[in-house]
């Protein structure tokens, strides 16, 4: 196949992510977090183990675009409320630390996930001699991510609910201000200055 063609291929696992993540996000506001960072995993592992076990040599794109569709949908509810809980685990002064850091942790997972997945894909050097061996292959690797979607499952289950969530999302207009007398100049907010 031509590259264009396979990622076109793609993009019910990819497209649902554009389409789905900002609903996911304002109904999560509603409705709290973690039923739909559980249900996301729940879509993301079911997805692909579905693909994990339909995935033969020379099989039709339908199927195998519905099963992505699943996966895609799933990890369209998990992305928008994850930031989202991050963010509200602390104060107004550290939403960016924490924005930044789950960030990071989220390339740095991805990053080994990807690893991990590829090394259980090569193992044995068998996924490049024939069709099957392919299939046989990119299947254990799967198996790989549809294990560490349950685990991130089992973690969202025992996540803070919509009642944990903090408060003070928007900060005062008052706050951080400081008493000073009229005409005397603001402290500089650079340290030192």
């Amino acid at each position: 196949k031509e590259p264009l063609r396979a990622g076109i291929e793609l993009l019910p696992w990819t497209a649902a992510s554009i389409l789905l993540a900002a609903a996911a996000g304002v109904l999560a506001d509603r409705l709290g977090n973690r039923p739909f960072m559980a249900l996301g995993l729940a879509f993301q592992a079911g997805g692909l183990f579905w693909v994990s076990r339909i995935a033969e040599p020379g099989m039709g794109y339908a199927t195998l675009g519905v099963a992505l569709l699943v996966a895609g949908i799933g990890i369209a509810l998990v992305f928008p409320t994850v930031a989202n809980a991050i963010v509200n685990a602390v104060g107004p002064a550290d939403i960016g630390i924490a924005s930044g850091t789950g960030s990071a942790m989220q390339q740095v997972g991805g990053v080994f996930g990807v690893a991990l997945a590829a090394s259980v894909f090569s193992r044995g050097g068998k996924a490049f001699q024939s069709p099957q061996g392919f299939v046989d292959s990119f299947s254990k690797a799967l198996m790989v991510s549809v294990v560490l979607s349950v685990l991130g499952l089992v973690v969202a289950l025992v996540s803070p609910g919509k009642e944990a969530a903090r408060t003070d999302v928007v900060p005062s207009v008052d706050a951080g201000r400081e008493e000073r007398p009229a005409g005397a100049p603001a402290a500089s907010p650079v340290a030192g200055a």
